[in-house]
């Protein structure tokens, strides 16, 4: 038999038998004054129980087979309270755009590695479909807050190319100004950036900002403590957060397998009272439709929501990593069919949206992109070491300025050695005593 719509725990009657009478002659407590309006229920709205609306769909949600043909509606997933409209063809166009400029991007670093020009890069080749849905679900004054493999979804977001990997070459602090692009720096510790995005999405609630805040991570991250509190934390407060997590099957060489026994990461959302949804991680048109609408629900009130998308790493977690000491080629192999670009392509020219004038434009536009990047890359640059100390404190401590008082000293002592050096050099040259 269905089970009735359960009640918000926020918003539960106390169970009888609780309440304790005050002593005799002192007064009751007061009860603590509910200043925030009860929210609406999304379950009741959509017709279907707590436990439909928290747990999610039976199958993952998918639109687009491998080969790129729309699937039936029988086949996509969906259920009662989890349907998902096709995304606008601009839309699709859009990203698809973005995700071969990702691609493109992805292949370049990979080279500038090779070529000593960045110090690592972690790869998204396969899964840059989740990365370009994320940023582009978002409006422009909506957060993201990417992880260190996200390059994609920061471009996206249109922070430059040079500027987003600007942290992959060691230079100058994160490469961009987070405010002005609501984007938070890419985050190399394992799931720290949770935590950041929850604190601007409470700080947006309470200034009554329509703030939507994207968080995002790997499946790795969900086996950290940060990840339970994150999510603990946005639940309680009711925040507009996403959690997407991309699950690609390894955290660095521990397959998904050693780190839960859950039917799948999705199930973790309704242990702390959020909806959680699963998608096809390589499924560009499917991600869009999941995305969008769960930042339509956080904008009206009923976030914080977990969304899993499945994909795979087809390369290395790193240049420094060898992944074959971990995982067959064989398995590696029956992701490929699999790949986003390709799929995304095929649907999209199988609509009539896409020919081949718009492929060359396209395509041409991702070559510009690399060539950009490149010259950036290749330029030398004159690094300032005093903004060591410019931007840790908005005010220098007294021991910061001492230090950089000492590191003033160091350098005007090596540039006077060095301009000595040269007067004996000049001098020696010319047959005269220094």
């Amino acid at each position: 038999m269905p089970h009735e719509p359960q009640p918000h725990p926020a918003d539960a009657p106390s169970p009888e038998g609780t309440e304790t009478a005050a002593p005799e002659g002192a007064s009751a407590p007061a009860a603590p004054e509910n200043t925030e309006a009860p929210e609406p229920q999304a379950w009741k709205q959509f017709g279907i129980t707590a436990e439909d609306y928290l747990l999610p769909a039976r199958g993952q949600i998918r639109m687009i087979s491998p080969e790129g043909r729309l699937l039936p509606e029988n086949e996509q997933g969906t259920e009662p309270g989890h349907e998902y409209p096709i995304p606008a063809d601009e839309h699709l166009l859009a990203a698809y755009e973005a995700l071969v400029v990702g691609r493109r991007v992805n292949d370049q670093n990979s080279a500038l590695v090779r070529q000593g020009r960045m110090a690592v890069y972690p790869s998204s080749h396969g899964q840059e479909a989740c990365q370009v849905a994320a940023a582009l679900c978002l409006g422009e004054n909506d957060w993201m807050f990417p992880t260190y493999r996200d390059s994609v979804a920061v471009m996206t977001r249109k922070v430059t190319p040079l500027e987003t990997m600007t942290l992959f070459r060691g230079d100058w602090h994160g490469g961009y100004d987070p405010q002005q692009y609501k984007v938070g720096i890419q985050s190399t510790p394992l799931t720290t950036q949770l935590l950041h995005a929850v604190g601007v999405a409470h700080a947006a609630k309470l200034k009554g900002e329509g703030t939507v805040v994207l968080a995002m991570c790997g499946d790795g991250a969900t086996s950290e403590g940060d990840f339970h509190e994150a999510l603990n934390f946005a639940a309680v407060y009711r925040l507009p957060v996403i959690f997407f997590v991309q699950n690609n099957q390894y955290a660095i060489s521990v397959p998904l397998k050693a780190q839960t026994a859950a039917p799948s990461l999705a199930h973790k959302a309704v242990g702390y009272g959020m909806a959680g949804e699963r998608v096809d991680g390589n499924d560009l048109v499917a991600l869009l439709a999941v995305l969008e609408r769960a930042v339509s629900l956080c904008r009206a009130g009923q976030g914080p929501l977990l969304v899993e998308a499945q994909t795979y790493r087809m390369q290395a977690h790193t240049n420094a990593d060898d992944a074959t000491r971990y995982r067959e080629d064989s398995e590696v192999q029956e992701w490929a069919p699999k790949d986003p670009v390709l799929r995304a392509r095929a649907y999209l020219t199988e609509r009539g949206l896409l020919d081949a004038a718009a492929e060359a434009r396209i395509k041409d536009a991702a070559e510009k992109t690399a060539a950009e990047l490149r010259e950036g890359m290749n330029a030398d640059l004159e690094p300032n070491p005093e903004e060591l100390f410019d931007f840790v404190y908005s005010q220098k401590t007294p021991q910061m300025r001492e230090q950089q008082e000492m590191l003033r000293e160091e350098l005007s002592r090596e540039q006077h050695a060095s301009e000595q050096a040269g007067t004996v050099a000049g001098g020696a040259e010319h047959g005269t005593e220094a």
